[in-house]
């Protein structure tokens, strides 16, 4: 296997039994390689020229582990739909940290690869349809220059998963610069132990920040860059009309990347109430709710962090509080930036924001599609639709040039 190249340097499983567990990936029967991403593997630096399909199939299912590995199941918390729960690694298992040439460390993750002790009712398995779809919508995020976990192969396991109906099941790999949450913060705090607290945020800021590790206040400013982070990202996802379907505590990455393609979609006819998860009937998580959903999440974040952003709670939960409240004026100034880019619009002049709205309105209205819509902007006529015709549009054009 060291043809490979794999690099392995496994540092979260040297962390405690109360952030993970050790286990490796349950064997299957007869894994079939359906899709393997060449240029993510050149990325990665790992060289599988000299490795057959079969061979890959045996790797990527799991039946055979790489030298260096240390597979392990993460625990986390979150919040699901609002609730909260202690959660973990169900169907998931860690098999390393590999790092390329260029230094740069990445996560090597088996989703569906068996049961671990966080599986409670489940049986670890993933059926081929939502792996595939997480390959697809990953690798278009990435290619839309949108901050995600990618995806680097998916194998057919030989063997099938019950849901509602028998479905073929499959094995993703996932590749993420980390797969440390909010919900790995919300599982840590919960066990109010302030010391596994500390480990944790040296851990990530290490791994991730290390240029604020030697100032005053390391929790103070990582809420700080995690929160830009998560505005960068969900300004990117309302960009391309991206709904993420299920944005609970424990899909909401530390490193600012999108992570978990479950229900998820990029929305066609302009609804901002549009959901994407059939969970969802009170439209938590549709579309115009994301920013909100962000900072709720952020703000169960901000929580796991009061005990080390100050010993006098009072004043960490105002030091807290603040940061909080800057999303609002964060998001829209940032929003707003994205929105003049996309319509080509030059300065920033107030009347910009009345003409975006007029324009997102006229959308709503009229039940054209989004992404179409701004392609006929640019003067790309994707599809014919009279709709372009209509005298309300073609004056939001003329304010346009």
């Amino acid at each position: 296997m060291n043809k490979v190249n794999w690099n392995f340097n496994n540092t979260y499983f040297n962390l405690s039994s109360a952030f993970k567990e050790d286990i490796k990936p349950t064997p299957v029967k007869k894994p079939e390689l359906v899709l393997f991403n060449k240029d993510l593997s050149s990325e990665l630096n790992l060289d599988f020229s000299k490795i057959n399909d079969k061979e890959l199939s045996e790797i990527f299912s799991g039946n055979i582990l790489p030298e260096g590995s240390n597979s392990i199941a993460q625990a986390y918390a979150g919040h699901q739909f609002g609730h909260f729960t202690m959660l973990g690694d169900g169907r998931a298992v860690l098999i390393g940290e590999h790092i390329t040439k260029f230094n740069k460390k990445y996560d090597i993750q088996f989703k569906g690869s068996g049961k671990t002790t966080f599986s409670r009712n489940g049986d670890g398995r993933a059926a081929l349809g939502p792996m595939l779809r997480e390959y697809i919508i990953s690798e278009a995020m990435n290619g839309l220059k949108i901050p995600t976990t990618r995806s680097l192969a998916v194998v057919k396991t030989g063997e099938e998963v019950i849901r509602e109906t028998p479905l073929a099941g499959a094995i993703l790999t996932r590749v993420a610069s980390s797969h440390i949450r909010v919900g790995t913060f919300q599982y840590i705090a919960a066990r109010q132990k302030k010391n596994e607290l500390e480990i944790l945020l040296d851990y990530t800021i290490k791994r991730h920040y290390p240029d604020i590790k030697a100032t005053q206040n390391k929790a103070i400013e990582l809420l700080n860059i995690v929160l830009e982070k998560q505005i960068d990202l969900v300004v990117n996802w309302m960009r391309v009309g991206f709904i993420h379907g299920v944005m609970n505590t424990d899909n909401m990455t530390i490193s600012g990347e999108t992570i978990d393609y479950g229900p998820c979609a990029f929305m066609d006819v302009y609804d901002p109430k549009t959901v994407f998860s059939s969970i969802d009937q009170m439209g938590r998580y549709a579309y115009c709710n994301q920013p909100i959903i962000t900072k709720w999440n952020l703000s169960r974040f901000a929580e796991c962090l009061i005990p080390l952003i100050d010993n006098d709670q009072e004043k960490a939960i105002l030091l807290a509080t603040e940061i909080i409240s800057s999303f609002e004026k964060k998001y829209e100034e940032k929003w707003l930036k994205m929105m003049r880019h996309k319509l080509g619009l030059f300065g920033t002049e107030e009347k910009d924001k009345f003409l975006i709205l007029d324009l997102l309105t006229w959308m709503h209205q009229k039940k054209v599609d989004y992404t179409n819509t701004f392609c006929h902007l640019m003067n790309k006529k994707i599809v014919e639709d009279k709709n372009y015709e209509d005298e309300n549009f073609k004056k939001l054009e003329k304010k346009m040039e």
